[in-house]
């Protein structure tokens, strides 16, 4: 290559964080296409109405925690076509629902048909009492890849829109104090991770903005105990996974540090928040997912063919190896953690 054809391919790339924000939510972007993310990817949501169901007990609890207020709020942060937050309203029961002010969060358009009653926004409401629910939100907050060197030293990846990669500056200031803190590299070459400090961020932005309840991130999770060495970034297209392309054309998301995101300001003197899997938080809102005893199948055969099928659904959404081990960050404000 020659040097203007180095210094050509340079000019053309830019770090993962403004690549990804451009390809997923810039004009024509993957999250603004009218298709929606369902075409592309399974989430929980879409797995089963078992899920809304859950979140609808827990928002139930909130409300008791709460006191049942005159206006309880439901925000689903990052809600796509609306599925979960359509869902939720559907599963409550007759005392709570009609109190109930349901928001759903997105940068897309509002989709046709969803019901009057949600209120769609394209940032947080300003004010929440009740439950902020984040389902597979941060895993699509862009940020920076991180990349170690020859000589050892941690680099941002700067990519092209054809998804080709090359070392930029060395990570510095605010970003290399997070890696230190959350995902240390060392100096092994090829070494790579994903600086989730923005992620940090808009989960603080959402936390604070609760006067009293519960926020609840949801998504594809790892600690500092076991950080995977390469990172996590990749692409999803037509519902299989692929290289992530900052075109446009596919999904492109990395799993969070979720353990990161649960350390909020301690002056905001904040309850503890609570990390587990969603296979024991959907269990905890009473998810089992037993199969039907057999004695059923002779004495009311529809019953228990419904039964087992709803079985087969809770053992999706807690499956170990797959929905079940998603990471739940919970994070009380002003009531006690409702889960516990």
């Amino acid at each position: 290559m020659t040097d203007e054809a180095t210094r050509e391919t340079a000019e053309d790339a830019r770090g993962w964080r403004a690549a990804t924000e451009a390809a997923l939510y810039g004009p024509g972007g993957f999250y603004r296409r009218p298709e929606g993310p369902a075409r592309h990817f399974r989430t929980s949501v879409h797995a089963s109405r078992l899920f809304a169901e859950a979140v609808a007990e827990l928002l139930c609890r909130v409300d008791e925690a709460l006191g049942r207020p005159g206006t309880l709020d439901f925000v689903d942060m990052g809600a796509g076509r609306g599925e979960l937050v359509t869902g939720v309203l559907a599963a409550l029961p007759a005392d709570v629902a009609p109190r109930v002010r349901a928001y759903a969060v997105e940068l897309a358009d509002r989709p046709p048909g969803l019901p009057d009653r949600i209120t769609w926004l394209t940032e947080l409401p300003r004010t929440v009492t009740g439950l902020l629910f984040a389902n597979e939100w941060l895993d699509n907050v862009p940020v920076e890849v991180a990349e170690v060197d020859a000589a050892g030293v941690s680099r941002l990846v700067q990519v092209r829109r054809d998804g080709g990669e090359l070392l930029g500056r060395a990570v510095s200031g605010a970003e290399a104090e997070w890696l230190a803190r959350w995902w240390p590299l060392g100096g092994e070459p090829g070494l790579r991770a994903e600086i989730g400090l923005p992620r940090d961020q808009a989960w603080a932005t959402a936390v604070t903005s609760l006067q009293r309840g519960l926020a609840v991130a949801v998504d594809y999770a790892h600690t500092v105990a076991a950080r995977p060495p390469f990172g996590t970034l990749t692409g999803f297209r037509e519902g299989r996974g692929t290289a992530p392309v900052p075109d446009g054309s596919c999904d492109i998301t990395a799993h969070v540090a979720l353990d990161a995101c649960a350390a909020l300001d301690p002056a905001l003197r904040l309850p503890e928040a609570l990390l587990c899997t969603q296979r024991d938080a959907l269990r905890a809102l009473g998810l089992i997912g037993a199969r039907p005893p057999l004695t059923l199948a002779s004495t009311h055969p529809t019953a228990y063919v419904r039964a087992l099928s709803i079985a087969g659904e809770a053992a999706e959404l807690t499956a170990p190896g797959g929905l079940g081990d998603f990471g739940w960050l919970l994070q009380p404000v002003g009531i006690e953690n409702p889960l516990l």
